[in-house]
């Protein structure tokens, strides 16, 4: 039975899969601490659950979110910013999530909520969603990821651009550029896409889905030589796990694998 929250809807829409939606529609899912508060929790809820192995993050058809809640910083000074980390929060548990996350994109992802959707392993969006870093329009930068995540993605000129002058991209665009994984022609279709392929991943071993996501984003943060030690570090490492054995007899004997997650 999942928990019931203020600003966030938690479900288990099938078997393996978690599912995340941002619930302040009057406010078009605005970030606030409170929300990432529910989210945090909610998403180590689920990792660690035995029995969920992926988790989809949405919002609503109109926004996914429509960037942070500006009432709630506006007012801030640099010490307090500077002195509570403000923010530091709403960037720090997603990344140590170990199972895989996908976000599915609908309508606004603007500021907070395109560096929240940046985040997540893999991103799907509906091709009328809007992307933007918009902060320089209120007189401050990216304080979640977007600077760096978004440059990662797109490269340095574009993303300056994006950044500096505030201006939206496409679902579509997010697509041609390599921000997003899939693009869907409609809000359903994209949350249903994200929930397919949540549903694929949570068919295959526990085990080696985690090693997956984790030597993928060992790749974003070293070296090539560096990283590719490491993956075969971890790849020797599977054939210590009783679902390496499974997963290839089954391949053997042409049959369905029945992993054990160990």
């Amino acid at each position: 039975m999942t928990k019931t929250y203020e600003n966030i809807l938690v479900e288990l829409p099938k078997p393996g899969v978690g599912l995340i939606t941002l619930n302040r529609p009057r406010a078009l899912n605005a970030l606030s601490t409170a929300l990432f508060v529910e989210l945090n929790e909610a998403l180590q809820n689920f990792d660690h659950d035995d029995s969920t192995n992926a988790i989809v993050l949405t919002g609503s058809e109109k926004a996914f979110a429509a960037g942070a809640d500006i009432k709630e910083m506006k007012d801030l000074s640099f010490s307090k910013a500077y002195n509570t980390n403000f923010i530091a929060s709403w960037s720090s548990t997603i990344p140590n999530i170990r199972k895989p996350i996908i976000a599915a994109v609908n309508g606004h992802a603007l500021g907070g909520g395109c560096e929240l959707a940046l985040m997540a392993d893999i991103l799907y969006c509906s091709s009328s969603a809007t992307f933007s870093q918009p902060e320089i329009k209120l007189g401050i930068i990216p304080g979640a990821g977007g600077s760096q995540r978004l440059t990662a993605l797109i490269g340095k000129s574009r993303a300056m651009e994006m950044i500096l002058t505030g201006k939206n991209f496409s679902g579509t665009e997010a697509g041609q550029w390599g921000v997003a994984a899939r693009v869907f022609d409609s809000a359903e279709e994209c949350l249903r896409g994200a929930l397919e392929t949540a549903g694929k991943i949570a068919g295959m071993s526990k085990v080696s889905v985690c090693a997956a996501k984790e030597v993928v984003n060992k790749s974003q943060d070293t070296g090539l030589k560096e990283g590719l030690d490491y993956e075969r570090k971890v790849f020797h490492g599977l054939f210590g796990s009783k679902d390496q054995k499974i997963g290839m007899s089954a391949f053997v004997e042409k049959k369905k694998p029945e992993w054990s997650n160990e």
